[in-house]
């Protein structure tokens, strides 16, 4: 049975890493939890560190959250829909927002809670996924001012998710200008200007950061130790805090080329197959993983003379040529895994999650 293991004592220097270098900078973070899908497993082991704000994207993962944890600070980290405000004001302590009749909802909800919701309002940098237009924040923030039972606590933008438009000092830069003007026009005082993520990290190395971007959301780079930014990884942070074991299932001497009319396969694909290799053989493994639990351009065998040739919904096929390494049905395979990978394979019901150290 196909399982992923945690390695908390690596998850922890990656922690004690990143918060030290937070804080020798002056800056507040959040954990970004929703490569965990809420298992309460890892999350247990998470929230023993000395975390003080979770952010996750299901309402779901911060209820369980706060099941473990109480105290801690929770933060919804996309603009909320109709139907969840009652959950999203009951398990979120924060929600970050962009439209103003949610926010007028999240009012309501919070009166009936008997509760003051607070807010991160995220400005529109370029990125094109959620935020205000910067021509409208002025008389967006005169809005929520007016409204009760909501404390405006942040000004807010995201980076490099959806086309990958990068964080720079310019674009920081206005993030804070948009913050100081708020703060000179209402009186009021902005305590979150949240303009960092994992892909924003390197800009406080470069000397690039702005003093006033003093909040950040991390994911990636806690769990991947990812330099997202550069595409490599932290010379000081572990990589491999998250390992898939899959169990071979087959392994059979096989054709290369299959034998038949050609069609698609399950995902529509067609392919071709060189000529010369008819009549050629190779061992080939199944493993008891597929589609249905992570994609294969997001694993990648440890041991590198393997080759993945196909994959259906439950099976992926590897080609071990000569299997020379003689590996044979029950063997595990270990696999690494980018954050997308993680991200499924953690979605995944059938697959077993393991703590580690």
């Amino acid at each position: 049975m196909a399982f992923v293991t945690i390695d908390i004592k690596k998850l922890a220097s990656n922690f004690d890493y990143l918060n030290t270098l937070f804080k020798k900078n002056n800056i507040e973070w959040s954990i970004v939890t929703k490569i965990l899908s809420g298992n309460k497993l890892v999350l247990g082991e998470l929230l023993k560190f000395d975390i003080k704000q979770v952010c996750d994207s299901r309402v779901s993962n911060l209820k369980e959250i706060k099941s473990i944890k109480p105290e801690i600070e929770t933060i919804y980290i996309k603009p909320p829909a109709k139907r969840s405000i009652p959950s999203v004001v009951r398990y979120a302590d924060i929600s970050m927002n962009t439209e103003i009749e949610t926010i007028k909802l999240l009012s309501k909800e919070a009166k009936i809670q008997n509760k003051t919701h607070k807010v991160i309002i995220m400005i529109e940098l370029g990125e094109l996924r959620e935020g205000v237009l910067g021509e409208y924040f002025i008389d967006f923030y005169e809005s929520i001012f007016k409204l009760e039972n909501i404390q405006v606590v942040g000004i807010g933008a995201n980076l490099s998710c959806l086309y990958g438009v990068l964080p720079n000092h310019d674009k920081l830069i206005q993030l804070s200008l948009y913050e100081q003007l708020i703060e000179a026009k209402f009186d009021k005082q902005i305590p979150y200007v949240s303009g960092g993520s994992s892909v924003t990290i390197p800009l406080i190395f470069q000397h690039l950061l702005p003093k006033g971007i003093n909040h950040f959301r991390v994911g990636e780079t806690l769990f991947l130790g990812t330099d997202v930014y550069n595409n490599t990884k932290f010379e000081k942070m572990h990589a491999d805090v998250f390992s898939l074991h899959t169990e071979i299932i087959e392994l059979i001497e096989k054709s290369i080329v299959p034998l038949g009319e050609m069609g698609t396969n399950v995902e529509g694909e067609s392919f071709i197959f060189d000529q010369n290799d008819i009549g050629e053989k190779s061992y080939r493994a199944i493993i008891d993983i597929g589609l249905l639990d992570v994609g294969t351009d997001h694993l990648e065998a440890v041991d590198k003379e393997l080759k993945i040739v196909g994959a259906s919904s439950d099976m992926i096929v590897i080609d071990l040529e000569k299997n020379k390494k003689k590996y044979k049905v029950g063997d595990l395979i270990e696999f690494k895994l980018d954050y997308m990978g993680i991200l499924r394979i953690m979605n995944s019901k059938y697959i077993e999650k393991k703590i580690k150290n």
